[in-house]
This record gives structure tokens, C-alpha cells and sequence, in this order.
């Protein structure tokens, strides 16, 4: 059983993906321990009750960062790393404007169109391997 950092709640389950007194995602927040729900300071790397690193454990089927992120960057215009993201309608909405961006690419707009997606992919593949994006399309926290 793990407790919300941000409130002390214990998770309804271990699937869950933000806590449902406080709504804030899991493994966001410093103010209690994940392992035991008691007070904890938020610059300690360990809980002094329990004794666990004030860091969650990464789930087994945590996403890859650096996969993400050079997928973001070689094949953003295709929305591949929202695909591996789990965040299907952005990535549904990058694709569908790449394709039509290629049919018009007979006419000038569709080159500036295909390269306004592509900058769009390359700029969230930097944000992934920078940490600003560290979550995945459920809410759980990218693999190193």
C-alpha cells in the first residue's frame, strides 16, 4: 500500500494514478512519506519513521525517458513518442497533420505545415529528456 505525498491518504490501489482526497498525481508532492503516510520534510532522503528513500519505487512497466525522447526527436512529426506515451489523441493530431500536410506539400503550405509538426516533436522530445514532461498518458512517472 502506498500513501499520497502530497496529503498523507492512503491509495484506494496500487493502479492508481492521483490520489482521490487531494486529486494531485501519484508521486507528486514532498510533504509525507509514500511508504507509510507520516510527515516527513521535503528536502529528506529518507523517512525517519520508516526508513524508506522519500523517492517512490519506479513501476516495472515505467515508460523509458530517453526512448521517449529521441523518439520525440527523430519521429515527432509522426506523433510516435506520444504513441509510446499513452497520449493517443495528441499523437492522433500530430500524425493526421503530417499526412495532410504531406498531400499538400505539392502547394507551399504543406512544407511549412510538415515543419511546424516536426518542430513541434523535436521541442517536446527536449522537454521529455530535460524532465519537463515526466509523466506518462496514466499519470506514472518516466524510467530514467
Amino acid at each position: 500500500m502506498f500513501f499520497c505525498k502530497n496529503c498523507g491518504e492512503a491509495y484506494v490501489s496500487d493502479e492508481a494514478v492521483m490520489c482521490v482526497k487531494c486529486g494531485v498525481a501519484k508521486a507528486q508532492g514532498s510533504n509525507y512519506c509514500h511508504n507509510c503516510g507520516r510527515p516527513i520534510a521535503p528536502q529528506s532522503v529518507v523517512c525517519l519513521n520508516c526508513g524508506v528513500a522519500n523517492q517512490p519505487p519506479i513501476p516495472a512497466d515505467a515508460k523509458s525517458k530517453m526512448a521517449a525522447g529521441l523518439l520525440g526527436i527523430f519521429l515527432g512529426a509522426f506523433g510516435v513518442h506520444n504513441f509510446y506515451l499513452g497520449y493517443t489523441s495528441r499523437a492522433v493530431v500530430q500524425l493526421v497533420l503530417t499526412i495532410v500536410g504531406l498531400i499538400l506539400s505539392c502547394f507551399v503550405i504543406g512544407i511549412f505545415l510538415v515543419l511546424g509538426i516536426e518542430i513541434w516533436g523535436i521541442v517536446e522530445g527536449v522537454m521529455i529528456l530535460t524532465g519537463k514532461i515526466n509523466t506518462d498518458g496514466r499519470g506514472m512517472p518516466l524510467s530514467s
